[in-house]
């Protein structure tokens, strides 16, 4: 289980045990020097006070013994004597020649040696050097053990101060799981502790942005609702009146107002599913675009219903990319020149024009048809607004999608007068946008 509490003691007890051994570790470093230069002058004192003795009777000091608690090994050699003198029951360790300090290796075992001269005798005292290690090591212990033993209470301690310092986030978690599914308000940040703040804050942000999408998914499915009723009212009733039809030709008419109105609804559909599919929160990457080559498709796809029309439609552009959703800029392509020729009159032109624009990526369609209305252009953006000049077959969402893709991609949107009197739309992006 992956718990911010435990991963948080073992850390703390962790630390606590490699700072205790550490700290043993110097302390048996710092110690066994201490030791060392200690027993050092131990043996130097014990040399120096046989020394002092002038010259040692071996007569007397044939007494040997092999207590084990003695520390030190003493060893005499008198010229006299075939056999040095030994404090211990111990093979003689190697003379000597020099004066001082030795240490040697000596049937296994390490021995520290002083050595001093008194006439004609050497006097040695030596020491193994495992003793000095033991001391050092029993006074690093003595300092570890208070550790080892305090370590048990302190992470049962630890265990209940990291418990109280974790509780806003328990407490936080309790409020979300008490609040209603659609209880949205935001949490109060000030009444948390300032580590827990930009967690809170950026669950209020998440929380808004929620908001917002479920306010606009509300407002979109009960316009939808609204503009769906309206064609499939007038289905309705074109069906009924194709029922009543009492001639071929009657009912002919109504099987073709039938058809137009299934039309309408599937392209209301179709425009319906288009905005949901450019929701930003399930947008796909980005990816470079040639919007002249994108444009340039376009405009081949619609070209036979602007002949079907009379219309002339026209490709003016300037290789420019940009990163971004092709599919989405490809449909908004589409709806403008499809809004184009469906207001453009028989023998009326529409113009397809893609540049760069300094840092920018700019695509227009112009057209020679009606135009919108200065009071209107900010409006025809709505979702399912149609403007009093419009004729019908619309779904009034071409724009809303348009603006939407352009939003998508950081850009801008503006309408204007086109040179022959109709409209012209122009929208810019950032050469290197990416989708938002």
């Amino acid at each position: 289980m992956n718990s911010i509490r435990r991963r948080l003691l073992v850390a703390l007890l962790g630390a606590l045990l490699v700072a205790g051994v550490a700290g043993a570790g110097v302390t048996f470093l710092s110690a066994r020097g201490e030791v060392s230069r200690l027993l050092d002058e131990e043996l130097r004192q014990v040399a120096l006070s046989l020394r002092d003795h002038s010259r040692l009777d071996f007569a007397r000091l044939e007494s040997r013994t092999s207590d084990p608690d003695l520390r030190v090994l003493v060893q005499i050699w008198d010229p006299a004597f075939d056999r040095p003198y030994s404090s211990r029951v111990a093979t003689p360790l190697p003379r000597q020649k020099d004066e001082g300090f030795t240490t040697l290796e000596h049937e296994g075992r390490a021995w520290r040696i002083y050595t001093t001269f008194s006439a004609k005798q050497i006097i040695q005292v030596a020491q193994p050097t495992l003793l000095r290690t033991e001391l050092a090591a029993l006074t690093a212990v003595r300092l570890l053990l208070p550790v080892l033993v305090i370590l048990p209470l302190l992470g049962v301690l630890g265990w209940w101060i990291v418990g109280r310092g974790l509780a806003p986030l328990k407490a936080l978690a309790d409020s979300l799981a008490q609040r209603a599914p659609t209880s949205l308000e935001p949490m109060p940040v000030l009444e948390s502790p300032e580590e827990v703040q930009p967690l809170v804050r950026s669950l209020n942000e998440l929380l808004a942005r929620l908001d917002d999408a479920f306010d606009t998914q509300r407002r979109f499915a009960a316009d939808a609702a609204h503009e769906l009723r309206t064609p499939l009212t007038a289905l309705t009733l074109q069906i009924q009146i194709a029922r009543r039809a009492e001639s071929l030709e009657e009912r002919a008419v109504a099987l073709d107002r039938l058809e137009q109105g299934v039309k309408r609804a599937t392209r209301l559909v179709q425009q319906l599913l288009t905005m949901a599919r450019l929701d930003p929160d399930a947008a796909r990457p980005a990816t470079a675009i040639d919007l002249a080559s994108v444009a340039a498709s376009v405009v081949e796809e619609k070209r036979p219903l602007a002949e079907q029309r009379g219309l002339s439609l026209s490709l003016a552009s300037v290789p420019v990319t940009l990163y971004g959703q092709e599919e989405a800029l490809r449909i908004l392509v589409a709806n403008l020149v499809d809004n184009a020729l469906r207001y453009t009159p028989p023998g009326g032109t529409v113009e397809v024009r893609v540049a760069p624009d300094g840092d920018h990526a700019r695509v227009e369609v112009a057209d020679s048809g009606p135009g919108i209305p200065e009071e209107e252009r900010e409006r025809v953006f709505d979702r399912f607004y149609r403007g009093r000049q419009a004729p019908g077959g619309g779904s009034g969402l071409g724009l809303a999608i348009v603006r939407q893709i352009v939003t998508l991609h950081g850009g801008w949107i503006a309408l204007d007068q086109s040179p022959s009197g109709g409209l012209l739309v122009s929208a810019r992006f950032p050469a290197k946008a990416t989708v938002a």
